[in-house]
């Protein structure tokens, strides 16, 4: 605790410490230092080659469905949710995945939230209510729609291993009124497009919201999305194909441990360095995916004669398991013609059947499934944390 650089720590009358923090751009300003300025260089390359292969993406809307479902477990495994992405698109295939319902409802939830929150974009500015408002559409219905969907919390919170008492607490927020007056600094330093390079404002304004941890539950969650949405709402990207929760999933215990190093000895260079690399990674990560997407679009279209199993195709990059009145709704023609439509993409091995069963069949676009599939299994340090930054 030998640097103010991004706040104090104050005592307060119950006997604990909470962490006030100063209002942003850090002050000294940030070191880019030779190091931190080719990471910088390198990631910005990275999301340009990312954003220019999805530019030539024939639609770039089917392509992004799965990186928004992949982000969504990924996120919320982070916070110890055990569905795998297997599980939501079973769920949206009305099947019944065999895990805690409650599980899908908060992966759901969170396409929603992202989906809305991009949605908003268009006609509202990322502020404090467009946060409020995905955070109402984060909980709602899910594992904690009891605790304040959509309002910034009244009383203290503090994050630590469940069960530990605020006095034993590996970080205590500011207490209400200096959140509030956080809250507000923040608002105005996420329209300081000046100041910062955009992805450094974006690593930043991340690492703040955390440290302020406005929300009862769903602190987490929210402060990922927003790492989306700065992305798009400063054009940094045209779709949102890069999501940065496989880098901190995988890395979880140092992405922790750079917020503290924030907040205990003003470290942000360390955290810009972690943050950066992970963009890079994941950039190019998602890059040679919808390259690969792009191929086996091409190579899936050159086994298929049929118009309606054509149609079909493309839908299944958004809806890669589904089940016959699926498709007869997309096609809008008679159950035995969406039928005959699956039977000929199964017979070009484009689709796998996966119930075995007479009635009530699923279908699965099983090399679409795999690209995502392989980074969303749960893990044990994925899902048994010993600190919850909720």
């Amino acid at each position: 605790m030998a640097s103010d650089r991004a706040g104090e720590y104050r005592l307060q009358p119950q006997g604990f410490r909470a962490f006030v923090p100063v209002a942003l751009p850090p002050v000294p300003s940030i070191r880019f230092d030779a190091e931190l300025i080719r990471t910088l260089s390198s990631a910005d390359r990275a999301l340009a080659r990312l954003d220019g292969v999805a530019s030539v993406l024939p639609n770039s809307d089917l392509f992004v469905a799965m990186y928004v479902r992949h982000e969504a477990v990924l996120s919320s495994q982070i916070e110890g949710t055990q569905s795998t992405l297997e599980d939501i698109l079973e769920f949206e295939a009305e099947a019944r995945p065999e895990v805690d319902p409650r599980d899908v409802e908060e992966v759901v939830n969170y396409v929603a939230a992202l989906k809305y929150g991009l949605q908003r974009l268009d006609t509202l500015p990322l502020s404090l209510r467009l946060i409020r408002e995905i955070h109402a559409k984060l909980l709602a219905g899910a594992r904690g729609s009891n605790r304040d969907p959509g309002e910034f919390r009244k009383i203290q919170n503090w994050i630590g291993p469940k069960g530990t008492a605020i006095e034993r607490a590996t970080f205590v927020p500011p207490p209400v009124p200096q959140m509030n007056e956080a809250l507000d600094g923040f608002e105005r330093f996420l329209h300081d497009s000046e100041s910062l390079p955009p992805l450094v404002h974006c690593a930043v304004a991340h690492a703040q919201f955390e440290t302020i941890h406005p929300f009862l539950d769903g602190n987490g969650r929210v402060g990922r999305l927003l790492i989306t949405f700065l992305l798009c709402a400063r054009n940094i990207l045209k779709h949102p194909l890069l999501y940065l929760s496989y880098h901190l999933r995988l890395h979880r215990a140092e992405y922790y441990d750079r917020l503290m190093a924030i907040r205990n000895e003003g470290d942000w260079e360390g955290w810009l360095r972690f943050f950066l690399r992970g963009v890079e990674a994941v950039a190019e990560s998602a890059t040679q995916t919808a390259r690969t997407i792009l191929e086996l679009r091409e190579r899936s279209r050159t086994r298929i004669d049929g118009p309606n199993a054509l149609r079909l195709l493309d839908y299944l990059f958004d809806h890669p398991v589904l089940n016959v009145r699926m498709a007869e709704a997309h096609l809008g023609t008679s159950y035995v013609t969406a039928s005959a439509a699956i039977e000929e993409l199964v017979g070009s091995e484009v689709l796998r059947e996966i119930t075995g069963q007479k009635r009530n069949r699923l279908y699965r676009f099983d090399q679409l499934v795999s690209l995502f599939e392989r980074q969303v299994t749960p893990t044990a340090s994925a899902i048994s944390p010993a600190t919850t930054e909720s």
